[in-house]
């Protein structure tokens, strides 16, 4: 009996974790794209400019994912959704934006850095969203045979 709870606490400190994290990768990003690489992007050519403004679109994209999944599974902790709504395709984290390498190669080092934390975030979240489909149990045709029958009459 200890060990689903002891699971519960655990994937709710997990999701916590995750949550702060994006979060605080997000506002370091909205600043230094914004802001702060502001100097560093005028200083690339002009191809290279519109690289650095897709990748930061990039990661963008990537955290917003990643907390709207996160708080997908903050509504399936607090009660507000089940997990079979919670693996409905629409809240489901999907495939991220990919980055090419050799263009991610010639931007400034914080805007790489900025870029390879967002990649290795949706990854680690990725495999949460996977371990989840997997805890899923798959229906059985009999039980719900059953069931309609049972609402039938």
């Amino acid at each position: 009996m200890a060990e689903p709870l002891t699971d519960a606490r655990m994937h709710h400190r997990l999701i916590d974790s995750f949550y702060t994290e994006a979060m605080l990768l997000a506002d370091e990003a909205r600043s230094y794209f914004d802001e702060g690489g502001r100097i560093e992007r005028d200083a690339l050519s002009p191809m290279d400019r519109v690289a650095f403004s897709c990748e930061s679109l990039k990661v963008t994209t990537r955290l917003m994912h990643i907390i709207a999944w996160l708080l997908t599974q903050r509504a399936v902790i607090a009660g507000e959704l089940s997990l079979s709504q919670a693996l409905d395709g629409s809240r489901r984290l999907g495939s991220a934006p990919v980055s090419d390498g050799t263009i991610v190669a010639g931007l400034p080092d914080q805007a790489r850095s900025m870029i390879a934390a967002s990649v290795d975030l949706h990854r680690r979240v990725g495999r949460l969203d996977e371990a989840q489909e997997r805890q899923m149990p798959i229906p059985s045709p009999a039980r719900s045979m059953l069931d309609r029958l049972a609402t039938s009459f």
